[in-house]
């Protein structure tokens, strides 16, 4: 059976809502949320265009950290998606992204609309109730692995 832009699409429903993300950066792993733990940090998953593109809005409350935009495309051609990002910063980024089998994953091995100074890796896992969402961010440098960069964890509702 081929896929259809509306198949595509409604695998995106599982994002759709509030969720509150909890950033743990190296050295703060195992730390629990709040001061000298995590960063908590707020998103929202949205339908835009009468239901054509998932919209992403994330809000840091970190002076130093970059707010966000994304804007989800499907492809029913490969069942895949592309991300676009951006942030605070300026910063404007393509992401390749699919959600197969509850894992999520977002990378970028190329230049786009900024330099590619490192790739990037995103991976992360639904839970069976789908109300959380364990991952990390990984980066890379050509022709080199991968490298833990941070963590977050998505809880819904928030």
């Amino acid at each position: 059976m081929t896929p259809t832009r509306a198949d595509a699409l409604a695998r995106l429903d599982v994002f759709v809502g509030d969720w509150s993300l909890e950033a743990r950066f190296p050295g703060q792993d195992q730390a629990p949320p709040g001061p000298g733990g995590g960063v908590m940090v707020r998103s929202r998953f949205e339908w835009a265009l009468d239901g054509q593109f998932l919209l992403q809005h994330t809000e840091v409350p970190i002076p130093d950290a970059p707010d966000s935009l994304a804007i989800v495309a499907a492809d029913p051609r490969t069942g895949g998606y592309t991300q676009h990002y951006y942030d605070s910063r300026g910063v404007v980024r393509l992401y390749a992204m699919s959600i197969t089998d509850g894992v999520w994953t977002l990378i970028r091995e190329s230049p786009d609309f900024s330099p590619l100074d490192f790739r990037q890796r995103f991976t992360a896992t639904f839970s069976a109730d789908g109300n959380t969402i364990t991952g990390a961010w990984e980066k890379g440098s050509d022709g080199g692995g991968w490298e833990h960069d941070f963590a977050l964890i998505y809880h819904r509702g928030g």
